[in-house]
């Protein structure tokens, strides 16, 4: 099996997964309305990183300072690094094993880094390589020693469930013991003015699912799961914390229906096809929840409504979790599974924070309240622009 065996998250909400995962079980959340911030013009709202607190542990575990000819890293990269040596904590591998392999999950990366030059044919070229995903992704495996080239997803907003299904896919195939999933973003005025010019963001906090729903915010995080297959590494799994209470990843799919370039399959088509593929071994009477992408934008809601319908589980408990962080880009799906393992792990179905009333083209059983629960799986959904679609299946081992 491949099994968590170690994770953390950065947040507005708490810089380890415990903080995180105690904000959401009580309520709380990382939203807050920012005005004449990152120099954009129109008040916008998000959840973003405590940057001194972010710096401040940087400078505690002497992540800048950890070579005299270290690179100076940026807030993407720290976070990162930082949320890796935390879920080392309870994962407790060397991380320098060729063994080990890195897989860094991004949409935007170090966008706001971009540098450029004109030359005196007007041509334009970059010249910071800071703005490359590559680079940040041997930035961070090079702190920590790690010899192999790592990988790096960046496939819109189901990069980081497909991170995790890259690294069940190398996992299996005996080339590594274990892997370091990370997914990371931080915004900038490029992003927030992009999901401005689409109409896409909300001037109040956001509302999955509800009647009133009028789209989306934004938010910051950095997260990292640690995998391990227990048919290569079962001796060292043994005494690892983790592995009293864990959760494995049983099977991921990854459907692109090439709808349109922001807009949702209609009919949910790619979305419905990824569930499908995951769901044939497992009935809805053994799924405690499904975690959706539920941005709250009227699109995205409705096309996971017709998806999860037509996929047969729509009786199915349903949350969203972008009323506590925002929609984080490509750590959302490492992020949102993180709190949906511990959830799953503390028989717990969390609500959907922002949701109040049904919308009318919604069937499904959208979850409003802290509920008890004994069932064993999860699904994790996210969905993209490019109509790309992704699906996770989650069980507790014990």
């Amino acid at each position: 099996m491949i099994v968590r065996i170690g994770d953390n998250i950065i947040s507005a909400l708490g810089f380890t997964t415990d903080e995180n995962y105690s904000a959401v079980k009580s309520g709380r959340s990382g939203l807050r309305l920012y005005d004449s911030c990152m120099d954009v013009p129109e008040p916008f709202i998000a959840s973003l990183i405590d940057k001194e607190r972010l710096n401040d542990d940087v400078s505690r575990h002497c992540v800048a300072g950890a070579d005299p000819q270290s690179p100076n890293y940026t807030d993407l990269e720290k976070a990162s690094i930082l949320s890796v040596l935390s879920a080392n904590k309870e994962a407790q591998i060397d991380l320098a094993n060729p063994r080990v392999l890195f897989i860094f999950s991004s949409t935007k990366g170090n966008i706001e880094q971009l540098t450029m030059r004109e030359d005196k044919n007007y041509s334009l070229f970059i010249v910071n390589y800071s703005l490359y995903l590559w680079y940040s992704a041997q930035l961070i495996a090079g702190y920590f020693k790690n010899p192999n080239t790592p990988i790096v997803v960046s496939n819109a907003c189901i990069s980081g469930a497909c991170a995790q299904i890259a690294a069940m896919r190398e996992l299996e195939s005996g080339v590594y013991d274990y892997a370091v999933v990370i997914g990371a973003d931080m915004l900038s005025k490029f992003i927030i003015s992009g999901f401005q010019s689409f109409k896409a963001l909300s001037p109040e906090p956001c509302r999955p699912f509800d009647a009133h729903r009028n789209g989306l915010n934004l938010g910051e995080a950095a997260a990292t799961i640690i995998y391990a297959n227990t048919a290569s590494c079962n001796e060292g799994l043994r005494d690892k914390p983790a592995m009293t209470r864990t959760v494995a990843l049983l099977q991921g799919a990854i459907r692109n229906d090439a709808n349109h370039i922001s807009g949702p399959s209609r009919t949910g088509e790619g979305s419905f096809r990824a569930l499908r593929s995951i769901l044939q071994d497992v009935t809805p009477d053994e799924i405690a929840f499904i975690n959706a992408h539920g941005t709250a934008t009227p699109y995205n809601d409705t096309m996971e409504a017709i998806a999860i319908a037509r996929a047969g589980v729509d009786a199915v408990p349903v949350n969203s979790l972008k009323g506590y962080f925002g929609h984080t880009l490509g750590a959302a799906g490492v992020l949102e599974s993180i709190i949906s393992i511990h959830a799953l792990l503390d028989d717990t179905i969390l609500p959907t924070r922002g949701f109040e009333n049904k919308a009318e083209d919604c069937s499904l059983n959208i979850v409003n309240q802290i509920m008890p629960t004994k069932k064993s799986h999860c699904l994790k959904m996210l969905s993209g622009f490019g109509g790309c679609n992704a699906a996770l299946l989650l069980k507790k081992t014990e």
